[in-house]
């Protein structure tokens, strides 16, 4: 019988479709210029003809492996120090070449716009300090950037969106956030070892839209992160439409019209969306930890009391996928910022400091270098200085002093509350000390008067005979003639903290 047209262009889409399947491929992740994790197993993995035997080399370490039945392939190169650059060769009926690979430290940078934003701003109104002078001097041949695009997904995606890895270099760091940029150079100089920087972040993204839909769903308490994408999508039914980077304007959940690029269904905002396609793809490879900025986009009253559930869920959550149970994963506290007084960034922020009861986590505090009228503060550098602290002494090992003052406990004695810290060698304030209040059984707090006593502080309020809680920096923007001024020898800031039960 003699063939049709249609059985001939079918006859063709498969001979096409078998030469591509059969051409060896690897996700975007891989390529010239990459970092891999030092010291953990080499794994390199992809996709070829089912049955195809596949080969990988990486200086004197070679593995082969034969693709399964849907062509999928993996092999682990054994550990190995610091060093390169070396070659990385993938051979099957084609060869994959990728050259300048080095062998390193990798960390995943990820949350929302204050992660985000680059090293040469936002804009004129969301500036990063210094920042020409930064990006003209950014010169670091061992650091290397990968810049993962803006992707969502319904379920995990096998590759990243993203045009590969780049040296660190004025043309390249421009793009790149500055925050992860900061940290990368501070370790980088310390440590001597080629450091690897993932960007993924996206502005004004709440954490459930990093968390996946496994964990969100197996766990009843965080049920109502799909209530309140109901609720948003609701309200995108009715034409009003909330902006994911609305921080970027200095406002929160700010209408926009419908004709919006934001539209269509704020897809940022889809409980497990941005993890399907900005952190899964990357589960496979080995890193040495994570920096997380973000938490402005659940502060909102119906949210805010959910985050002291949801974040150490996230945390445990990317643990689990990367196989690495004690990944550390360190994160920036949210910094001051008067928004919008219904917000409860206080709550948000000691959601964060709860967290660090999970091992292997730390906070950077950055209460003290906010800014009441733009959520993105532009000092960048200190959040990085104080993010590579703390990796030096919880991915480094290294004895120093890392955090500043966090609160343990508080009693009273008479009218005063008595109220220690860990990380409290060499209290000290900068002027008389502002910012604390007490409150009695009936939790209303109201300015207190305290001072310094070796390594406590002592609270007081003659109006408040029977103290039995105090706080410290709880409002959302502390205003300046009472802003946070408590200070550890070393120079670093105490968190904010309430004693006050809270959600």
């Amino acid at each position: 019988m003699k063939p049709t047209s249609l059985s001939l262009f079918a006859g063709f889409l498969f001979v096409a479709s078998t030469q591509a399947r059969s051409q060896v491929k690897v996700p975007q992740l891989f390529s010239s210029h990459m970092v891999l994790q030092r010291d953990m197993p080499i794994h390199i993995w992809g996709e070829a003809a089912p049955g195809e035997e596949v080969t990988v080399s990486l200086k004197n370490a070679i593995a082969s492996t034969t693709a399964d039945k849907t062509g999928r392939w993996s092999v682990n190169l054994a550990p190995r120090s610091a060093g390169g650059p070396y070659v990385l060769i993938v051979r099957a009926s084609n060869v994959l070449q990728f050259d300048d690979i080095f062998i390193g430290d990798i960390w995943m940078a990820s949350g929302q716009s204050n992660m985000e934003i680059p090293l040469k701003g936002y804009d004129v109104n969301t500036p990063i300090k210094d920042s020409a002078r930064e990006i003209a001097n950014a010169n670091y041949p061992q650091i290397r950037l990968l810049l993962v695009q803006h992707d969502a997904s319904d379920f995990p995606l096998n590759d990243p969106k993203t045009a590969g890895w780049s040296v660190c270099a004025p043309e390249s760091i421009a793009n790149f956030s500055a925050v992860a940029y900061f940290f990368g150079r501070a370790l980088q100089q310390k440590e001597q070892v080629p450091i690897g920087l993932i960007d993924a972040s996206w502005g004004g993204s709440p954490a459930e839209a990093w968390t996946s839909l496994d964990t969100l769903g197996s766990d009843a308490s965080l049920m109502p992160v799909f209530a309140n994408r109901a609720t948003r999508m609701d309200g995108e039914g009715a034409g009003q439409h909330l902006d994911p980077t609305a921080f970027q304007a200095g406002s929160q959940d700010k209408p926009v019209s419908a004709a919006s690029e934001f539209h269509p269904a704020q897809i940022s905002w889809q409980p497990a969306a941005l993890y399907n396609a900005m952190i899964a793809p990357f589960t496979p490879l080995p890193i040495r930890g994570v920096i997380w900025y973000q938490g402005e986009s659940n502060s909102s009253p119906r949210m805010a009391p959910l985050y002291s559930r949801l974040f150490p869920a996230l945390i445990q959550d990317w643990r689990t996928r990367w196989h690495q149970a004690d990944l550390p994963f360190l994160f920036v506290q949210l910094s001051a910022y008067g928004g919008s007084p219904v917000d409860e960034w206080g709550m948000l922020r000691q959601a964060q400091f709860d967290t660090l009861h999970l091992a292997n986590t730390g906070m950077a505090v950055t209460i003290d270098i906010g800014n009441e009228h733009n959520v993105h503060p532009a000092n960048k550098q200190e959040v990085g200085a104080r993010l590579a602290l703390l990796a030096r002494s919880i991915a480094y090992k290294e004895n120093l002093v890392s955090s500043g003052p966090l609160f343990r406990y508080a009693y009273p004695e008479g009218n005063t509350m008595h109220v220690f810290f860990d990380n409290s060698a060499g209290l000290t304030s900068k002027g008389s000390l502002k910012s604390f209040e007490v409150a009695g059984a009936d939790g209303i707090f109201s300015p207190a008067t305290a001072k310094i006593e070796g390594d406590a502080v002592f609270v007081s309020n003659s109006a408040v005979s029977a103290p039995r809680y105090v706080r410290y920096s709880w409002a959302n923007y502390p205003p300046p003639d009472n802003a946070p001024n408590l200070y550890n020898g070393a120079g670093l800031p105490a968190s904010p903290f309430t004693s006050y039960p809270t959600p």
